[in-house]
């Protein structure tokens, strides 16, 4: 079993399920939540809580996206396009325009 679900599982049994607590993963947000083990959501919501730059949360959420793509392909299901960039956070903020003089 891998090492980080125990861990995952007593960060998600320790979130709250209201107010502005840390991300939790359900499926309203998550892509293929229907298609993933619960042991799968857990390690999903763990990785998405723990990276610290756009790039490598980017890759795991469109990587995440093709294997989900393909299972529910390999089902005859279709899944609804996501509403939101759940990495969106970790973008540096925009540099203020300088005004020409």
């Amino acid at each position: 079993m891998n090492r980080l679900v125990p861990l995952a599982l007593l960060l998600a049994i320790a979130t709250p399920t209201t107010g502005s607590g840390p991300w939790r993963a359900s499926e309203t947000n998550t892509r293929g939540w229907q298609l993933m083990t619960a042991e799968e959501r857990i390690e999903h919501q763990a990785r998405i809580r723990g990276f610290r730059t756009y790039s490598e949360c980017r890759d795991y959420q469109l990587e995440h996206h093709r294997l989900m793509e393909e299972r529910a392909r390999q089902r005859g299901i279709e899944l609804p396009r996501g509403r939101r960039d759940i990495c969106e956070h970790l973008q540096p903020p925009a540099e203020p325009r300088q005004h020409a003089d």
